[in-house]
């Protein structure tokens, strides 16, 4: 089934604006080998970002639990002016033999979008990258440094734009999060 232009324009729009396009397809960065989704289960606070239209609040977290061997329950929360925001979400293996390779829906008329676990300590740290091709000739992509604590050591950070940078991941424009006080509103 072909779609006519005009609406893979419409429907694709909303993505362009959001974020910067890239010339090309999108890159294929390695993910974490052997990955462990019960291990990955569990909070992880947002630590730095490519700008996503879609989060635009602070204190931003993601809470996993795992529903069956390969699938999740996703719930993302932030704090958007004052009050407190939160979308639920299912995430699927897509492939068996590349768990690191999930997909996550927050609504069931939109597709899956592709949420790739590059690296992952599972108690400290993950890198997670999404990219999305438009017909082949550019690409918007989404990457996330996340913790199980709202912050960081600086070094852990660098190192996780160095690993982004060598999957061919542009991570110049990667911003921090604001994790500061959230414990007092949530």
């Amino acid at each position: 089934m072909k779609l006519p232009l005009a609406l893979v324009f419409a429907l694709t729009l909303p993505i362009i604006r959001a974020q910067v396009p890239h010339w090309g397809p999108c890159p294929e960065p390695a993910v974490q080998p052997a990955f462990s989704l019960k291990q990955f289960m569990g909070r992880w606070f947002e630590i730095a970002k490519l700008p996503a239209q879609f989060e635009k609040g602070r204190c931003i977290e993601t809470n996993f639990t795992l529903t069956t061997s390969n699938s999740i329950r996703v719930v993302s929360s932030e704090i958007l002016k004052g009050e407190m925001k939160k979308i639920e979400g299912i995430g699927v293996v897509e492939d068996i033999k590349n768990p690191a390779k999930l997909g996550i829906s927050y609504s069931y008329v939109l597709p899956y979008s592709p949420y790739w676990i590059l690296s992952t300590d599972y108690v400290n740290s993950a890198l997670v990258y999404s990219c999305t091709d438009i017909l082949r000739l550019f690409h918007v992509d989404f990457a996330w440094i996340l913790g199980r604590t709202r912050t960081l050591p600086e070094s852990t950070i660098e190192k996780a734009k160095e690993i982004f940078a060598n999957n061919n991941i542009d991570v110049s424009r990667m911003i921090p999060s604001r994790q500061m006080g959230c414990e007092k509103m949530l």
